[in-house]
């Protein structure tokens, strides 16, 4: 990776993590409009709980932090963080398969 790649990826992860931990803790706590809808036509009675509603992570929130707003910018770099991850597997991945075949090609046709 250049220079200059690996500058803009990292500007690119700092910006992510600024706007996930600063901007997150001044979203609305009120429901979104599907949820709203969800509820006021009453479409969710009978749902049962997601697997994962008691998760360290549920419902935008970090479980043992007292602060609302930092629970949810902690969630939200977290949230980051493995969205990078990710995405940079499958990135390392894609190459490292496009050299083999590259050397494939290259090989066939020598």
């Amino acid at each position: 990776m250049s220079r200059r790649t690996l500058v803009f990826v990292l500007c690119g992860l700092l910006v992510a993590v600024g706007l996930a931990f600063g901007v997150s803790r001044f979203a609305s706590s009120q429901p979104d409009g599907l949820e709203k809808v969800v509820t006021d036509q009453a479409l969710d009675a009978g749902a049962a709980p997601h697997a994962l509603a008691d998760g360290p992570l549920a419902d935008y929130s970090t479980k043992g932090i007292g602060d609302p707003g930092t629970s949810t910018g902690v969630a939200g770099v977290v949230g980051v963080a493995v969205v990078f991850t990710m995405c940079g597997g499958l990135v390392w991945a894609r190459r490292r398969v496009g050299r083999r075949r590259f050397a494939a090609v290259a090989e066939a046709e020598a």
